[in-house]
């Protein structure tokens, strides 16, 4: 069982223009998300993209670079067209890192991709973190993920889940944007309807459950790194990077 490492990574960006390419410590932020990746125990790094400005910064690197489709609706489409075009064996364990992760944990891709190889009964695992304050779990773009005692995911939404009727401070799970799959289920994920709650949560992890799939949740008690979304995340990102 191979575990590759793909980095979906459009140069498109609705707020930061060509984020994949912009200066971190030096380097474009593709390559910190390429080197982390790198320090992980995967087989394989491929970053999966579709502009040849992103392909001739990896150069250097010592990864793949395989050319996609521009018009992939999601990141796991994205990795459908690579697993599909090179071939993967359908057990083979894929990691789907952003390219917009420049300080994501190695440990973290690890244990995701060995949560999935220890989950006969699941076709993608992921990762939560506990939520410390009640701002976060109010907040519609901080995601929530809720599980059943064998970490197989019941539900991810916007919106504060569980619920504490009682105030008796139930822990809240913070969904942490990075999935393990397995190569088989991503070939056959384009064929998925997408579902109401998908389209309501604009969640595309809920299409998988919708289609009576599972998902196995690893929660994790170290800081999973920021991903950079906006210019205040960026600056936090170069800030940190940059010592």
């Amino acid at each position: 069982m191979a575990i590759t490492v793909i980095i979906p990574a459009r140069y498109a960006s609705t707020r930061l223009a060509g984020k994949s390419l912009l200066d971190i410590a030096g380097k474009p932020m593709i390559t910190h998300v390429v080197n982390q990746a790198i320090l992980s125990q995967a087989d394989r790094v491929i970053v999966a993209t579709d502009d040849e400005r992103i392909a001739q910064a990896l150069t250097d690197e010592n990864c793949e670079v395989c050319m996609t489709k521009a018009d992939h609706p999601s990141g796991s489409d994205r990795l459908a067209e690579v697993v599909t075009k090179l071939n993967f064996d359908e057990q083979d364990i894929v990691v789907n890192v952003q390219g917009d992760e420049p300080m994501i944990p190695p440990q973290l891709i690890d244990q995701v991709a060995t949560t999935l190889a220890n989950a006969s009964n699941a076709v993608m695992s992921t990762a939560a973190h506990a939520i410390e304050n009640q701002a976060d779990i109010d907040n519609p773009n901080v995601v929530k993920v809720v599980f059943d005692q064998d970490g197989k995911a019941l539900y991810f939404s916007r919106a504060a889940i569980p619920f504490d009727r009682d105030g008796d401070g139930r822990k809240a799970w913070r969904h942490i944007g990075i999935y393990a799959y397995r190569a088989g289920f991503l070939k056959r994920y384009h064929q998925l309807i997408p579902s109401v709650l998908e389209q309501s949560e604009k969640l595309e992890q809920l299409r998988v459950m919708d289609n009576g799939e599972s998902i196995v949740v690893q929660t994790i008690d170290y800081d999973p790194g920021i991903g950079v979304d906006t210019q205040q995340d960026l600056d936090h990102v170069r800030a940190r990077l940059q010592k």
